[in-house]
Protein backbone atom coordinates (compact mmCIF):
# COMPACT_ATOMS: atom_id res chain seq x y z
CA UNK A 1 0.00 0.00 0.00
CA UNK A 2 1.04 3.43 -0.93
CA UNK A 3 -0.21 6.46 1.17
CA UNK A 4 0.10 10.32 -0.20
CA UNK A 5 0.90 12.66 3.44
CA UNK A 6 0.65 16.03 3.49
CA UNK A 7 0.63 19.24 5.88
CA UNK A 8 0.85 22.77 6.44
CA UNK A 9 2.97 24.55 9.04
CA UNK A 10 1.04 23.87 11.44
CA UNK A 11 1.36 19.74 11.79
CA UNK A 12 4.65 18.94 10.64
CA UNK A 13 5.72 17.33 13.90
CA UNK A 14 2.37 15.52 13.53
CA UNK A 15 2.84 14.55 10.14
CA UNK A 16 6.40 12.89 11.01
CA UNK A 17 5.06 10.96 13.68
CA UNK A 18 1.93 9.66 11.65
CA UNK A 19 4.85 8.79 8.79
CA UNK A 20 6.95 7.09 10.79
CA UNK A 21 3.43 5.29 12.20
CA UNK A 22 2.70 4.46 8.58
CA UNK A 23 5.97 2.85 7.66
CA UNK A 24 6.16 0.86 10.89
CA UNK A 25 2.95 -0.71 9.17
CA UNK A 26 4.83 -1.37 6.09
CA UNK A 27 3.23 1.25 4.28
CA UNK A 28 5.25 3.59 1.65
CA UNK A 29 4.69 6.71 2.22
CA UNK A 30 4.65 9.92 -0.50
CA UNK A 31 5.21 12.61 1.74
CA UNK A 32 3.84 15.98 -0.02
CA UNK A 33 4.49 17.98 3.55
CA UNK A 34 6.58 20.82 4.97
CA UNK A 35 9.42 20.30 8.03
CA UNK A 36 9.47 22.31 10.85
CA UNK A 37 10.04 25.68 10.33
CA UNK A 38 8.89 25.98 6.42
CA UNK A 39 5.56 27.62 5.82
CA UNK A 40 3.13 25.90 3.75
CA UNK A 41 -0.43 27.30 2.53
CA UNK A 42 -3.23 24.26 2.92
CA UNK A 43 -4.76 24.39 -0.45
CA UNK A 44 -1.60 23.79 -2.32
CA UNK A 45 -0.72 20.42 -0.26
CA UNK A 46 -3.75 19.64 -0.39
CA UNK A 47 -4.04 19.77 -4.12
CA UNK A 48 -0.37 17.72 -3.69
CA UNK A 49 -2.26 14.87 -1.89
CA UNK A 50 -5.41 14.63 -3.62
CA UNK A 51 -3.81 14.56 -7.32
CA UNK A 52 -1.98 12.09 -5.79
CA UNK A 53 -4.70 9.77 -4.80
CA UNK A 54 -7.12 10.71 -7.45
CA UNK A 55 -4.13 9.57 -10.38
CA UNK A 56 -3.93 6.34 -8.63
CA UNK A 57 -0.32 6.95 -7.76
CA UNK A 58 -1.08 6.39 -4.32
CA UNK A 59 -3.84 4.10 -2.43
CA UNK A 60 -5.08 6.99 -0.59
CA UNK A 61 -4.09 9.81 1.45
CA UNK A 62 -3.89 11.19 4.78
CA UNK A 63 -3.76 15.01 4.80
CA UNK A 64 -3.43 17.67 8.02
CA UNK A 65 -3.48 21.79 8.98
CA UNK A 66 -4.44 23.05 12.14
CA UNK A 67 -8.21 21.87 12.20
CA UNK A 68 -7.95 19.66 9.15
CA UNK A 69 -11.16 22.04 7.58
CA UNK A 70 -9.24 23.90 5.19
CA UNK A 71 -7.24 21.20 3.81
CA UNK A 72 -10.37 18.90 3.78
CA UNK A 73 -12.34 20.94 1.28
CA UNK A 74 -9.03 21.43 -1.12
CA UNK A 75 -8.63 18.22 -1.36
CA UNK A 76 -12.21 17.87 -2.39
CA UNK A 77 -12.05 19.97 -5.20
CA UNK A 78 -10.21 17.33 -6.84
CA UNK A 79 -12.20 14.87 -8.88
CA UNK A 80 -12.62 11.71 -7.73
CA UNK A 81 -11.45 12.58 -4.09
CA UNK A 82 -13.99 11.76 -1.03
CA UNK A 83 -11.51 13.46 1.83
CA UNK A 84 -13.28 13.52 5.28
CA UNK A 85 -12.00 15.77 8.43
CA UNK A 86 -12.47 13.87 11.59
CA UNK A 87 -11.47 14.03 15.16
CA UNK A 88 -12.48 10.67 16.81
CA UNK A 89 -11.91 7.10 15.77
CA UNK A 90 -15.79 6.53 15.00
CA UNK A 91 -15.98 8.98 12.53
CA UNK A 92 -12.62 8.23 11.17
CA UNK A 93 -13.94 4.11 10.80
CA UNK A 94 -17.03 4.92 9.29
CA UNK A 95 -15.72 7.53 6.58
CA UNK A 96 -14.63 4.73 4.75
CA UNK A 97 -17.05 2.39 5.82
CA UNK A 98 -19.73 4.17 4.35
CA UNK A 99 -18.61 6.99 2.51
CA UNK A 100 -15.32 5.36 1.29
CA UNK A 101 -13.31 8.13 2.03
CA UNK A 102 -10.09 8.08 0.20
CA UNK A 103 -8.46 10.31 2.39
CA UNK A 104 -8.50 11.23 6.17
CA UNK A 105 -8.17 14.71 7.10
CA UNK A 106 -7.46 15.89 10.34
CA UNK A 107 -5.88 18.80 12.82
CA UNK A 108 -2.94 19.27 14.70
CA UNK A 109 -4.44 21.42 16.88
CA UNK A 110 -8.08 19.48 17.69
CA UNK A 111 -6.74 15.81 17.67
CA UNK A 112 -3.14 15.14 19.86
CA UNK A 113 -0.82 11.95 18.29
CA UNK A 114 -2.12 9.13 19.73
CA UNK A 115 -5.17 9.71 18.96
CA UNK A 116 -4.40 10.81 15.40
CA UNK A 117 -2.38 7.17 15.29
CA UNK A 118 -5.85 5.44 16.42
CA UNK A 119 -7.86 6.99 13.72
CA UNK A 120 -5.37 6.23 11.03
CA UNK A 121 -5.70 2.51 11.94
CA UNK A 122 -9.18 2.46 12.41
CA UNK A 123 -9.75 4.05 9.09
CA UNK A 124 -7.05 2.01 6.96
CA UNK A 125 -8.36 -1.36 8.92
CA UNK A 126 -12.20 -0.11 7.49
CA UNK A 127 -13.30 -1.37 4.43
CA UNK A 128 -16.15 -0.23 2.43
CA UNK A 129 -19.19 -1.94 2.77
CA UNK A 130 -20.57 -1.14 -0.48
CA UNK A 131 -24.40 -1.90 -0.83
CA UNK A 132 -26.97 0.82 -0.28
CA UNK A 133 -23.78 2.96 0.54
CA UNK A 134 -22.49 2.05 -2.54
CA UNK A 135 -25.79 4.30 -4.29
CA UNK A 136 -24.58 7.40 -2.28
CA UNK A 137 -21.21 7.07 -2.99
CA UNK A 138 -22.23 7.32 -6.76
CA UNK A 139 -24.74 9.93 -5.95
CA UNK A 140 -21.87 12.21 -4.31
CA UNK A 141 -19.46 11.46 -7.24
CA UNK A 142 -22.40 12.24 -9.47
CA UNK A 143 -22.20 16.08 -8.17
CA UNK A 144 -18.45 16.14 -9.77
CA UNK A 145 -20.14 15.71 -13.18
CA UNK A 146 -22.88 18.35 -13.34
Amino acid sequence: MKIAIGNDHAAPELKNIIKAHLEERGIEVIDFGVAVGEKADYPVIGEKVAKCVASGEADAGIAMCGTGIGISISCNKVKGIRAAVCSDCYSAKLCKVHNNANILCFGARVVGDELAKMMVDCWLDAEFEGGRHQRRVDLIMDIENH
